[in-house]
């Protein structure tokens, strides 16, 4: 998110509580510019700021958002967003293994052309804007658990793929270290293996595809 959100609304709880609540959790700090009397209610609506004429309205990303469900949905949309970009990838990448010989390697280079010039930058530039070490906020999310497989599933088409991203190298390694997830990355954990000609074979058996 570029710069702090301001939030616009009393000192009370009321329907800001739940904003505030995600805003926290997603590690996202906030400002807060607080209604007291009547006549500063009266300026937001005047100055065009209040869409239905109604707070809490937060200030986020350039817009002026009203309606307490939007606001939440937009900030967990963040995640979100995030997690669709690494989908989409880990998608091109599962399919590969049960593609037709004669495709796989045109298959397996456009996956790299898209990796280094439509995903990744995009997950870079995200974490170069805002400076922190997680995606969303500065706090470890799902958004950040589906990139670390995504990059970890990409290195194993290219293990260089990440020679021109220095800080998804620095963020793989943050994220890796974390001793649940290196846990789970080390030999003999639950992790299952790349797809290989067997597995595919059995997959295609019990799917009948």
């Amino acid at each position: 998110m570029a710069g702090k959100p301001k939030l616009h609304y009393t000192k009370g709880r009321g329907k800001m509580e739940s904003i505030r609540w995600l805003l926290a959790a997603a590690g996202v700090e906030f400002e807060e510019e607080f209604i007291e009397t009547k006549e500063d209610l009266e300026k937001l609506r005047n100055d065009g700021s209040l869409l239905f004429q109604q707070v809490p309205m937060v200030e986020i990303d350039g817009m002026k958002m009203v309606q307490t469900r939007a606001i939440l949905s937009y900030i967990a949309a963040k995640i979100d967003m995030y997690v669709e970009g690494t989908t989409d990838l880990m998608g091109m990448i599962m399919y590969l293994p049960f593609q037709p010989a004669d495709t796989k390697e045109k298959n397996l280079a456009l996956i790299i052309e898209r990796v280094t010039t439509r995903y990744f930058p995009v997950y870079e530039k995200a974490l170069k804007d805002h400076g922190h070490d997680y995606l969303v906020g500065n706090k470890l999310s799902w958004a950040d658990i589906h990139l670390l497989e995504a990059i970890l599933m990409a290195e194993e088409c290219k293990p260089d793929i990440l020679s021109a991203f220095p800080l998804l190298q620095a963020f793989k390694g943050r994220t890796s270290n974390i001793p649940t997830i290196k846990k789970f990355l080390q030999p003999g954990s639950q992790r299952k293996p790349p797809a290989d000609e067997k597995f595919v074979a059995v997959v295609r058996k019990i799917f009948n595809i």
